[in-house]
């Protein structure tokens, strides 16, 4: 009897530590992709455009998702910020599992801890930069939105240019100011897709080293898609998808010091 009594207390030990350390694991994983598969129907049937995606990511960590044109990368962002629904499989994303929530759900989701940095900068066009930068903590109601949105510009360098509307900046300067827009609120996830596509080369590095600085000074997961190997290799992970599968993930070589 107190053989047996024993073997169930050690079972129950074992199972308390597994819980712990499934926990401590959970914790450090702010994005969790298990099973994913994305299908949309066509006229010939179900095309697959992902299918059966396993990763995680940890709070912090910067990554990039790479591949060909139609390579599913782009689907798989949307996938991850709730933007689109799995087919299969599911994103557990700050202990959240997105498959469960219905569209208004996964929107105060994305407004309470995602930022978001777009390749056509997607401003405001009526709206001054720093009216533009304002608008998503005007929204969730903080009466802070206008400092907060000041001491963003400045940190991407754009303190001159709080009152000039889109029309009257430079491609790069509209980029800094959706980038100053993204970090508003402090995220905990950041999103960019392609988000120096449209730049020349000075300014995309400009970007870049923008969204690293900010990245590692407000402790922001950051993923973002792109085809620029060297911008890749400035994450600390790579993650490769061919043909809608993941191929491999592959560690980043260059160490960013921004």
């Amino acid at each position: 009897m107190l053989k047996a009594e024993r073997l169930v207390k050690v079972n129950i030990i074992i199972i308390f530590r597994k819980y712990c350390a499934m926990s401590v694991h959970s914790q450090l994983n702010v994005i969790q992709v298990s099973g994913l598969t994305k299908q949309v129907s066509t006229f010939e049937g179900n095309l697959t455009i992902l299918s059966d995606i396993n990763f995680s990511v940890k709070s912090g960590d910067s990554i990039a998702i790479v591949g060909a044109s139609g390579s599913g990368k782009s689907t798989l962002l949307s996938l991850l910020a709730g933007l689109d629904v799995a087919s299969k499989g599911d994103v557990i994303l700050d202990g959240q599992s997105l498959n469960r929530l219905d569209e208004e759900a996964r929107a105060k989701v994305r407004a309470e801890k995602i930022g978001f940095v777009f390749q056509s900068f997607m401003l405001v066009h009526s709206l001054t930069a720093l009216e533009n930068v304002m608008l998503p903590a005007e929204l969730a109601g903080d009466k802070h939105a206008k400092e907060q949105a000041i001491t963003l510009l400045n940190k991407v360098g754009l303190s001159h240019r709080l009152a000039h509307y889109p029309s009257q900046l430079s491609g790069g300067e509209q980029q800094r100011v959706a980038i100053a827009r993204a970090f508003i609120g402090s995220p905990k996830i950041l999103f960019a897709d392609e988000p120096s596509a449209n730049l020349d080369t000075h300014n995309g590095h400009l970007i870049e080293t923008l969204l690293f600085d900010l990245n590692q000074q407000n402790g922001t997961t950051l993923v973002l898609v792109t085809h620029d190997e060297h911008l890749a290799k400035q994450c600390n992970r790579i993650i490769h998808i061919e043909g809608g599968q993941l191929e491999k993930i592959s560690q980043g070589v260059i160490e960013n010091v921004g």
